[in-house]
């Protein structure tokens, strides 16, 4: 799964906070207060999406919904363990470099994982 863009996030962020499936057509209307877009820029952003398995499409009479095949949970971590991959045999100094500049809240949740993780281990 290749990491995704600025407007790439926006348009899952909609989708995962939609109850229902969305068009192009809306996904667009919902993006228009805050973005100039041509509706085929939004259509090849959702093409992508699917491409990239991260939304499922299907036709409903002339148009396609959308909906996320992932969850925002799910997405982060596949992403974050692209980025370690990426790192090759620098991913013990990346995942240290991270922990050293995480701040105060994100460090504790850190070390309550680990704890956690650690407790289940017989």
């Amino acid at each position: 799964m290749a990491r995704l863009g600025e407007l790439e996030r926006e348009v899952m962020e909609l989708l995962w906070e939609s109850p229902e499936p969305l068009t192009g057509r809306e996904v667009l209307d919902l993006l228009s207060p805050r973005r100039d877009l041509a509706y085929t820029t939004v259509t090849t952003i959702l093409d992508r999406l699917s491409r990239k398995d991260v939304v499922v499409r299907e036709r409903h009479g002339r148009a396609f919904t959308y909906t996320p095949s992932v969850g925002r949970d799910e997405l982060t971590v596949t992403l974050l363990h692209e980025v370690l991959a990426s790192a090759g045999d620098d991913r013990t100094a990346a995942l240290v470099h991270f922990a050293e500049t995480a701040s105060d809240a994100d460090a504790r949740a850190l070390r309550d994982a680990l704890a956690r993780i650690e407790a289940q281990d017989p």
